[in-house]
């Protein structure tokens, strides 16, 4: 049970503020080798005393609450995965100041190995659009201190809004100084994730152009619940992730990667079945593990489609693009134009939909695992185009590359974007991660005669923290692939203004009443701890134009 302190009635506060593989492993058994890196960072007190080995966070900020959530180590040998260690108390404190003389909000609740020794706490009765820090305590030790701020007030006029992005996160391609250089601003109001915070391979067979920079643990492909909650805990003892929940606020999406490569409702491409157990059994484990290890408020059981507002400046739609899509169609099979097919399934789209129709806020903001935009190798005119798509049963938008996408699901697409036109939606914003490159994009009815055929939204997507790009699978120097290529694709998909196919890193995301801007910025070398971060393009939406436009104002 949590406890509560009444809150002050809402201010109006006005708000002044990123290959496909098969091997067929068995699961790892959780044991003295695992337990050896956690046991060795362990205090020499902590056989007797609980410690806070993975940080704090915080997630999904509302006007009057937050979500708060940490792991405790019981004991040394309670390790994340393990299935034991004793129930433990756990005390939580919120505090309007770093140095906690003014305590607004505590309670406790009880970490047990049902729960991985995961807690969560679900704080309400906060002020809007107000700064607050955060602190845990068990059998006399403290967490580490954390920051955290609530979302203005439903009816607030918001000044701007500012926000981190990432996706891709691969351990063992690099390290995560995409995490520290955002924790550095200090001026996020919260930061996104837009999937594959976690990576399912095992050791060795998706690194950085081949090399393990840092290994997994544990070693196999993960598979079982006690592997997936292994592998969450292994990344939440990153310093630099750690850094960035200590900062700010996370708001998360899943991709595939959360649970096997190129995963849909019944499958994956990285699943064996039978050989690798069910996929029910499979998924069911990967969802458990982590709702324990996210600090994400499930809106809807098993999901992570949900809402959040951000006062009357913007609202974030954050979709589910893993749970209820069909299976991915080849270009060859005829299927990718299937109106029987869905990415999103029924109930998420008539939801978002919905959503975005009833909308009174500047901006509409999708948190989205894929991308939305046609990506398409070649540019015919659409009398010729149509009937040849029909003919080989390739998408009516073009030769799609990538079917995993929405470019997979074009009638998903198409009702979606028809309902933005049909309906006057204007500065609908797509964020997207997943395909490991840089992208602003116009987001057209018609790809095919674009640009007579009118952008229904613009699209901002943010390469890949580590995970790798084009230069590194074809193993050129960084620049080379991105130079020959981007400007191919943009011959080919007219709706693109800008791709960078070659370098890793993170975006910025600052919206005020005129604008939604994205800033890239990209990481000097993801196998250097120490990597340094520099800026590199910005592009913008102007409001009401529903088209992408290059910047040179960064913020």
């Amino acid at each position: 049970m949590t406890s509560r302190l009444s809150s002050s009635d809402p201010s109006g506060a006005v708000n002044s503020r990123a290959p496909r593989r098969r091997t067929v492993v068995k699961a790892a058994a959780a044991g003295a080798v695992l337990a050896a890196p956690l046991a060795a960072a362990l205090p020499a007190r902590a056989a007797e005393a609980p410690a806070f080995l993975h940080g704090v966070a915080s997630g999904d900020p509302l006007p009057d609450g937050v979500l708060l959530w940490t792991r405790v180590t019981p004991t040394s040998a309670a390790i994340p995965g393990s299935g034991i260690g004793p129930d433990t108390e756990v005390g939580w404190t919120v505090a309007k100041d770093k140095a906690f003389t003014t305590i607004v909000a505590k309670g406790s609740l009880t970490a047990t190995a049902a729960s991985d020794h995961t807690v969560k706490a679900d704080i309400r009765g906060l002020e809007p659009a107000t700064d607050y820090w955060f602190r845990f305590s068990a059998g006399g030790t403290d967490s580490p201190v954390a920051h955290t701020r609530t979302t203005p007030a439903a009816d607030a006029s918001v000044a701007g809004l500012r926000f981190g992005v990432v996706s891709c996160s691969n351990w063992e391609a690099g390290y995560f100084s995409a995490y520290r250089h955002l924790a550095a601003r200090g001026d996020l109001d919260a930061w996104l994730h837009l999937g594959d915070y976690i990576y399912e391979y095992k050791s060795g067979e998706y690194g950085t152009r081949g090399t393990v920079v840092r290994p997994h643990s544990p070693a196999g492909e993960i598979l079982t619940l006690a592997d997936y909650r292994t592998r969450h805990g292994r990344y939440k003892t990153d310093p630099d992730l750690q850094a960035l929940h200590h900062k700010a606020p996370v708001v998360a999406i899943w991709d595939d990667h959360e649970f096997a490569d190129n995963a849909w409702s019944g499958g994956a491409v990285n699943h064996t079945e039978g050989a690798e157990g069910t996929w029910t059994a499979r998924q069911a484990a990967a969802k458990q593990a982590y709702f324990e290890w996210m600090p994400v408020r499930p809106a809807i059981e098993g999901t992570t489609y949900r809402r959040l507002r951000f006062g009357k400046l913007a609202d974030l739609s954050l979709l589910d693009l893993r749970s209820f899509r069909s299976q991915q169609a080849s270009t060859a099979s005829g299927s990718v134009d299937d109106p029987d097919r869905t990415i999103t399934g029924r109930a998420q789209l008539d939801w978002l939909k919905s959503g975005l129709k009833a909308s009174d806020t500047t901006w509409r903001l999708v948190g989205n695992s894929v991308m939305i935009s046609p990506f398409a190798v070649g540019s015919l005119s659409a009398d010729l185009l149509k009937p040849l798509a029909k003919l080989l049963g390739l998408p009516g938008e073009g030769i799609a590359l990538n079917t995993d996408q929405w470019d997979g699901y074009t009638d998903d697409r198409r009702e979606l974007l028809a309902h933005l036109r049909s309906n006057a939606i204007r500065n609908t914003v797509f964020l997207t991660g997943d395909i490991h490159m840089a992208w602003a994009n116009d987001v057209p009815v018609d790809a095919g005669t674009y640009p007579l055929s009118p952008s229904a939204a613009t699209e901002f997507v943010v390469t890949s923290m580590t995970s790798d790009n084009l230069d590194d699978i074809v193993k050129v120097p960084e620049g080379v692939v991105s130079a020959i290529a981007s400007p191919v694709i943009r011959a080919a998909n007219r709706h693109v203004h800008w791709v960078d196919t070659d370098r890793h890193g993170y975006g910025v995301l600052d919206i005020t009443a005129t604008r939604a801007q994205m800033d890239y910025y990209v990481i000097s070398d993801r196998t250097n701890p120490n990597a340094t971060s520099s800026w590199t393009r910005s592009y913008r939406t102007p409001n009401g134009s529903q088209k992408v436009e290059r910047t040179y104002d960064r913020v």
